[in-house]
């Protein structure tokens, strides 16, 4: 696909990744609507990065676990760019609760991580399907996690969600690829910035440089490199769709041989 024109929506957008992929997608010439829950300054901080690009940016606060919030989010963007042509499925969220402390995993720590890890990004997709649709070529990428695949990670809802994400992504490929929407997601590894040093805390820069050197590539992800990968499928070939991209340094490869 070729960015440059094109609008976009991305959820979550205030912040680590989501802020880094606006600003990617601004800078690609791609109008963007930048959906947030929280963080109303920093929102207003990527908005301008992203009109400072040239390109129009708009701002629209909801929590999208709230169908109403997606219909109206897309509608917005329809509204103000007269089209829609990429979605991107950022918002997510997490408890940091350890693997074995299963009493601690009640009802609403698994309500929460599904509503907005997955649902979410369902509701989202239903609600602009007819304006991707009639993009002729459109994309949606969404952010899951290694933790899809290894089972570890903040909290096992955590884990179980972006499964369940993954899943979701070769489903609607599916449904959508014959309408020209093509459907992928990224899963990062642990990504540097404040998520992650609030489930780490004092131990933060330590357990960073541990894991950078347990990695093949020797690094960690940043947001702007879950960033590019982002762009990398949605500016890339038009015949991948289904797929979820690693994005982790090989870290998941193991050790050795």
């Amino acid at each position: 696909m070729r960015i440059k024109g094109k609008a976009a929506i991305v959820t979550g957008g205030s912040r680590g990744v989501g802020a880094a992929t606006v600003r990617s997608l601004a800078r690609q010439g791609c109008s963007v609507l930048i959906n947030y829950a929280q963080s109303a300054s920093e929102a207003a901080g990527v908005r301008a990065d992203a009109e400072g690009c040239g390109v129009k940016a708009g701002l629209f606060e909801g929590d999208v676990s709230q169908d109403e919030v997606c219909r109206g989010l897309v509608d917005a963007a329809v509204e103000m760019f007269g089209r829609l042509d990429i979605l991107i499925n950022n918002a997510g969220t997490t408890e940091f609760i350890p693997a074995d402390d299963f009493d601690s995993v009640n009802d609403e720590v698994w309500s929460r991580l599904m509503d907005v890890n997955v649902k979410a990004a369902f509701q989202c997709v239903r609600a602009a399907r007819p304006h991707l649709q009639a993009a002729g070529s459109a994309e949606i990428v969404s952010v899951a996690s290694v933790a899809a695949f290894t089972g570890r990670g903040s909290c096992i809802p955590y884990c179980a969600s972006k499964g369940a994400l993954v899943t979701m992504t070769k489903s609607l490929a599916r449904v959508l690829g014959p309408h020209g929407v093509r459907v992928n997601a990224v899963a990062p590894g642990f990504i540097k910035g404040d998520w992650l040093r609030r489930g780490v805390g004092e131990n933060y820069d330590a357990f960073v440089a541990a894991k950078e050197a347990e990695a093949p590539l020797q690094a960690a992800c940043s947001p702007q490199d879950v960033a590019d990968a982002i762009l990398g499928l949605v500016g890339g070939s038009d015949l991948v769709t289904g797929e979820t991209l690693t994005v982790d340094a090989g870290h998941t490869l193991g050790d050795g041989w």
